[in-house]
């Protein structure tokens, strides 16, 4: 998925078919998700430009799936739309990352100039680099680097170093790490995550990441 990719989460197949259909015609590439359990693994799996997150959803809530999201540091604009209208309801979704709110029924015009204006907004904001010895990580262009030397990370390994960069000198649990790469979407295979470790060490060295026997993984010297 590129930086025109939408994903459209919204559980009335009628709603959604419309609001495709309008987003395709103003120049973006659309998924759709019709349930929350649906939305947490598309995205995991893909990289989208934004989010159109409706709160009531089947298998769980549009919140659940915004905190999972936020939790493991993916800033993915997103824009609820719901019919809850209440201010708490908004207060509540705002509080969780939301970057705008946009209440049912709405005119399709102003949900697109409303997802425009986030995508810019989000665009523009600078993200700090994280750094250790000579890898260094832009969150915001989603890239890594070793010197000078740019280093292709598939979108798990990027999200367990991130990870652990934000949390260097300690150590991590595996399964806290498995919370914050997927964002508990789906079964996770026990070793998953020592997969990715062992890339991450191929790729950016060995003596990167420290294996916490019994418990998890540590980047750089322990503090």
């Amino acid at each position: 998925m590129g930086l025109s990719s939408i994903l459209l989460v919204e559980d009335d197949r009628m709603l959604s078919d419309a609001m495709a259909a309008a987003l395709r015609q103003d120049g973006w590439q659309v998924d759709t998700a019709y349930d929350a359990a649906a939305a947490r693994v598309a995205l995991v799996d893909h990289a989208y430009a934004a989010v159109l997150l409706d709160l009531g959803l089947p298998r769980g809530s549009g919140l659940d799936v915004l905190e999972s999201l936020r939790a493991r540091y993916d800033a993915t604009p997103t824009l609820i739309i719901t019919a809850r209208d209440q201010l708490g309801d908004r207060i509540r979704g705002l509080d969780a990352g939301a970057d705008d709110y946009v209440v049912k029924p709405f005119q399709i015009d102003e949900l697109l100039a409303r997802l425009r204006a986030v995508v810019r907004r989000t665009r523009g904001m600078v993200a700090p680099v994280l750094r250790y010895g000579d890898v260094a990580v832009d969150p915001a262009r989603r890239s890594v680097t070793r010197g000078e030397a740019r280093v292709r990370l598939s979108t798990h390994e990027f999200r367990t170093l991130v990870a652990l960069m934000e949390r260097q000198g300690r150590a991590v649990a595996r399964s806290h790490l498995e919370d914050l790469v997927y964002g508990g979407a789906g079964a996770i295979e026990s070793n998953t995550i020592a997969v990715y470790v062992h890339q991450l060490r191929r790729k950016l060295g060995d003596e990167l990441i420290t294996t916490v026997h019994g418990y998890g993984y540590r980047l750089g010297e322990e503090r």
